[in-house]
């Protein structure tokens, strides 16, 4: 057994001081220091915090590799790298391009994801497919000519490998016929984005199926006095959301609001490119030109196209930039992606039971060492 010591320990509800982590592959316990097992292995926290491990559940790519390559050398880059931004597990997240491409991608990360749970980088829990069946018009950095219909059948098809997808209310006719099938007949879960779908609609679909928001604000029509739209549908139903946290996507000013609104529902999100981890230049995302500047990708055109965020910098946005307690900033970067994604009986927070996924970080949430399953896989 391993105990560490000396931190401020983020549990899901309170930070606690004066007490150490217990933990062999799994959470055995926070006990008072003075009751640590004299044959247990101390680890010194040096005062910083002691965190459950953060799940991105939307992240293209990072350090020059993108998820739509569909190569296993690009999964496993992407892997270990976030480990240093304190990442335990992940969804490989795919784009609108080519469908072939997208089924190599899945079908790489579905051969990869029994091995992730013991390899030197961040364990993939599914994927995340961003389209293709997006809208036109809110399309984004994605591209307009591999757009499509939602197709029940190719979701069911991967629904071993889907934990999200992504998709606009709007271009399902027939009375939401997909959603209602997928939702049925699979775990997947659904969600609104990309989308130019009006506020009925919107909710709409939520009846029908959807139960999550991708990027709000991001991509979707937005909150107006006599047209609340989708934010406006994303705030006001019962569906968890994801935010992209960089202060640059969403203004500071909207997170109070934000978490008072969707509590354990708000989920932090990177929807970090593969010019994650890199320096300022020109790169690529689906094939098409990426130009990073500052803290945000944009194409050729102007048009923004995802952040470069790291997910532990995301947190700390929030708390320093909020009045939510850090504990539930932690919660909307580990617990409660983990509730959305159906996962929370084993990841997301230092419950006894749960997987020995933790990191310890510095006093400003800097990354010291990543653990998965109480194996040491990142020390700075």
């Amino acid at each position: 057994m391993k105990a560490i010591v000396n931190g401020k320990i983020i549990l899901k509800d309170k930070i606690v001081e004066n007490c150490a982590l217990l933990y062999s592959d799994v959470i055995e316990g926070v006990v008072p220091t003075k009751n640590v097992p004299a044959d247990a292995q101390i680890i010194d926290a040096n005062g910083g915090y002691v965190s459950p491990g953060l799940i991105d559940i939307h992240i293209h790519g990072y350090l020059g590799k993108d998820v739509c390559d569909g190569e296993e050398e690009s999964i496993k880059t992407i892997s270990k790298g976030l480990l240093a931004n304190g990442v335990t597990a992940y969804l490989p997240t795919t784009m609108t391009v080519d469908m072939k491409v997208i089924k190599k991608a899945l079908e790489v990360c579905r051969s990869l994801k029994e091995q992730s749970k013991t390899w030197d980088g961040s364990q993939i829990l599914g994927c995340h497919a961003e389209g293709p069946f997006i809208s036109e018009k809110k399309k984004g950095a994605q591209d307009a000519k591999y757009i499509l219909k939602p197709d029940a059948k190719f979701v069911k098809e991967y629904s071993d490998i889907i934990k999200i997808i992504t998709l606009a209310p709007e271009t399902d006719e027939n009375d939401f016929a997909a959603i209602r099938e997928i939702s049925r007949d699979t775990d997947v879960v659904i969600s609104m984005g990309h989308t130019d779908s009006d506020y009925d609609t919107a909710v709409n679909s939520v009846n029908a199926g959807v139960k999550h928001a991708t990027h709000l604000f991001n991509a979707m029509t937005p909150l107006a006095h006599r047209a609340p739209g989708v934010v406006g549908a994303a705030l006001n139903c019962d569906v968890s959301t994801e935010v992209i946290v960089d202060t640059f996507h969403v203004s500071a000013t909207l997170y109070n609001m934000l978490w008072k609104l969707k509590g354990r529902k708000l989920c932090f999100i990177t929807d970090c490119l593969p010019a994650g981890g890199l320096p300022f230049g020109e790169y690529t995302l689906g094939g098409a030109k990426i130009i990073y500047r500052d803290i945000v990708c944009r194409l050729e055109d102007g048009t923004v196209a995802g952040s470069v965020l790291h997910l532990n910098h995301g947190v700390w946005n929030v708390y320093k930039n909020s009045d939510i307690p850090l504990y539930e900033c932690v919660n909307c970067a580990s617990l409660n992606p983990a509730t959305t994604i159906g996962v929370a009986d084993r990841k997301g927070s230092l419950e006894i039971g749960k997987d020995a996924d933790i990191l310890i970080t510095d006093q400003n949430f800097e990354v010291v060492k990543t653990i998965i399953g109480g194996v040491t896989k990142y020390e700075a």
